[in-house]
């Protein structure tokens, strides 16, 4: 107690010694001059806090039974302000009492509007201030996230009452913490907030205007995206964003004003998408977009230390997102350029991209490559990534360059996707991180082509990362119900089976895309290496893994390409590795009656206008431009891998695969089928006449002859029934 000044300790002992409210209250006054002088530090704070007694401060903010010689706002006012001084110390502001009042605070500020306080803001402004140090430290935050401060504030602001700029610095600095944890499942407050502070920044014409884009950037990011996106109609916020950023495109600004409205931009491309940018319905919008984030990262990236880059890492990184989302749209041919534009994009582009190129070939030869700091860290993912974008489309400039500095990308791209997988393999706790690899993958089908490219893949080992990737990818697409616990299992019987949430459903689908590039990859492997794919061992975990899991892939239409993909894989793998291929294991055999079901409903009568035409099945038309060539590419490899592996060919008989294509073909009116399709059942009923003795006969009770003359299979009718 010897560090408590005098004053105060002589305070706090008149206030123990008090007999009665009124005296207490009278007291309080010396309390509010003394916690405001300099002379009263922690410690002091502390005991008075303990001498006057939180409840009686409690009293005092929401008790009626109070004496009659004040107004009750004067004895509120007192007793914030005393709360205010107190609230600045930590210890005081993660004080039970001063948490468990949180729900009081918020009552007052959400009452700033009534007539009672009109003449008394301050009692307001207090409550804000309160509210402020107490959300500066995490047990406060905690408590103001389950007393649904966020919505509260929100509703706050979106009403415009009485100094709402304080609910909108609490609402930031909350949902900086907790991120998509801050938002209800009704998104209603979150709507409303952000149209509110869209039409400010709409609006305003001061420097407000830019600190307001920055606070929208802050909140956007954080939202439910799926249920915001799902709830989107009647809202007109996008518009107001549309119309507040391109008016900022279009004004003479320096850094300070075009630093925020990137970010803002960025931010809404994430949340909304690219089609955000076209709300006009005009591509002037994209254009401006394009060229500034190109220009801004030439600007900042050009011939500078890498020190002074990497100052300018959040900068980047908007612009870097910015470019990814107009990259990846321009890829869909949906956007209608003339060619001066076409040559002004490409050559920003390339601009930027040069310098992107430049200054990641700086840093893998800089120390700067080796730091733990998580944000150098992350802005060299960032780069990668961007790199990475570009070049699933740029597919023949700066090749000797890549090639050099590709095993720098590798390394890069393979410890972000370890550090996602051990994050969802432990508490999950904050953002999940990026896995750049992932990003990397349609880069890397080109580079599987390469022969420079797969030199250097194979010499880093990237064959065994990718059957990782490929592995972690199929078990979040191939979700399960969570196991239920033994002692639960009876109660639960009757429950409905869960369902994947949101969330997870929005995981799946991005799983679905990777398991897609990754079978691309390993199929251009799997062809372009075959020494590699008949020894290495990778590949023999590869097709153990693509045998094992086939089977058990829960049939969904969600789950009709990456089927197809890990069929034709293992196929393609199956050729390579068949002398190791052991008579009936039980894998293969389950995976070949999958991989046979793929091949064999792709195609009927059944569900044709024109009972005599053969179409793409319903369940697959949907999804043929992705499926099209997998099927002929399916049925080409069965033929190559009967003759290796004979003993599959039962599988094709005792499934009545083969017998149904005739009788399906023999209903399939003359010079209608189409001469691939033809082809591809010829080659395929041939190669099991072949290798099967038993196959003649089924084919011929099926009327095997009327459909060779029907449709002119001269190779298959030679097999059967000679010249």
């Amino acid at each position: 107690m010897t560090d408590v000044p005098e004053p105060v300790r002589k305070c706090a002992s008149l206030l123990k010694g008090t007999k009665s409210d009124t005296e207490k209250f009278a007291a309080l006054f010396m309390v509010t001059k003394l916690v405001k002088g300099k002379d009263c530090n922690a410690a002091g704070k502390k005991l008075l806090f303990e001498a006057i007694g939180f409840p009686f401060l409690k009293k005092l903010l929401v008790s009626k039974d109070l004496p009659n010689d004040c107004p009750p706002l004067v004895y509120k006012s007192v007793a914030l302000s005393i709360l205010t001084c107190f609230c600045q110390e930590e210890e005081l502001a993660t004080h039970k009492d001063i948490i468990d009042a949180i729900p009081t605070l918020l009552e007052i500020v959400e009452q700033a509007d009534d007539e009672d306080y009109e003449d008394n803001l301050i009692v307001v402004s207090e409550a804000y201030s309160c509210l402020k140090s107490i959300a500066s430290h995490e047990p406060g935050q905690q408590a103001l996230l389950a007393t649904g401060a966020i919505p509260k504030m929100s509703q706050i602001y979106s009403a415009q009452s009485f100094q709402t700029d304080e609910a909108l610095h609490l609402i930031v600095l909350l949902v900086k913490q907790f991120g998509v944890v801050s938002w209800p499942e009704d998104p209603t407050a979150f709507h409303a907030l952000i149209q509110r502070i869209a039409l400010d920044m709409e609006t305003d014409d001061t420097e407000r205007k830019y600190e307001l884009c920055r606070i929208l950037a802050d909140i956007l990011i954080t939202c439910r995206r799926e249920i915001v996106i799902n709830s989107l109609e009647g809202q007109i916020w996008p518009e107001s964003l549309f119309k507040g950023c391109g008016d900022i495109l279009k004004a003479k600004i320096g850094p300070k004003q075009r630093d925020p409205a990137l970010h803002l931009i960025a931010t809404t491309l994430q949340v909304l998408g690219i089609q955000w940018a076209f709300m006009d319905e005009q591509k002037t919008f994209f254009l401006q977009l394009l060229q500034l984030g190109a220009i801004e990262v030439r600007m900042q990236m050009d011939e500078k230390k890498l020190e002074t880059t990497f100052k300018q890492a959040d900068l980047l990184t908007c612009c870097f997102s910015i470019l990814e989302h107009c990259i990846e749209y321009m890829a869909t041919d949906q956007l209608d350029l003339e060619p001066k534009e076409k040559q002004t994009t490409y050559t920003a582009l390339k601009g930027a991209f040069n310098q992107v190129l430049a200054v990641l070939t700086r840093v893998s030869q800089d120390k700067i490559r080796e730091s733990t700091n998580p944000r150098d860290k992350k802005f060299v993912f960032a780069i990668v990534k961007v790199l990475s974008a570009w070049l699933a489309q740029e597919t023949t400039a700066m090749r000797p360059a890549i090639y050099k500095l590709l095993p720098f990308m590798l390394k890069v791209a393979n410890e972000s996707f370890h550090e996602l997988k051990t994050w969802r393999a432990g508490t999950r706790e904050g953002e999940a991180p990026i896995d750049v690899l992932r990003i990397m993958l349609p880069a890397l089908c080109h580079f599987a082509v390469e022969e420079e490219a797969r030199r250097v893949l194979f010499t880093h080992k990237e064959d065994e990362v990718l059957l990782e990737s490929l592995e972690f990818y199929f078990s979040i697409a191939h979700w399960k119900r969570p196991p239920i616990p033994r002692a639960e299992r009876l109660k639960r019987m009757n429950e409905p089976d869960p369902v994947p949430t949101p969330e997870q459903q929005a995981e799946m689908k991005v799983a679905r895309s990777a398991i897609v590039a990754l079978c691309n990859i390993l199929m251009n492997f799997t062809v372009l290496e075959p020494k590699k794919a008949e020894d290495a061992p990778s590949f023999a975990n590869l097709l153990k893994f693509v045998v094992e899991n086939l089977p058990e892939l829960k049939d969904t239409p969600d789950n009709l390409v990456i089927h197809g993909n890990l069929a034709v894989l293992g196929l393609l793998l199956l050729k390579q590795q068949s002398k190791k291929v052991k008579q009936n294991d039980f894998s293969i055999c389950r995976y070949i009656q999958a991989t046979i079901r793929f091949l064999w409903d792709a195609y009927n009568i059944d569900e044709s206008n024109d009972p005599t035409a053969l179409v793409v099945s319903i369940a697959y038309k949907g999804y043929w431009s992705d499926l099209s060539e997998l099927w002929f590419l399916g049925m080409q490899t069965m033929c190559g891998v009967l003759p290796l592996v004979p003993w599959l060919s039962e599988f094709a008989l005792e499934s009545g695969w083969a017998e149904g294509i005739v009788k399906t073909l023999k209903k399939v009116k003359i010079g209608t089928l189409p001469p691939n399709v033809k082809s591809a059942y010829e080659d395929f009923l041939s190669q099991l006449v072949d290798v099967n003795g038993d196959v003649q006969a089924v084919l011929k009770k099926a009327d095997a002859l009327r459909v060779c003359r029907n449709h002119r299979m001269m190779d298959l009718g030679k097999k059967l029934f000679g010249d």
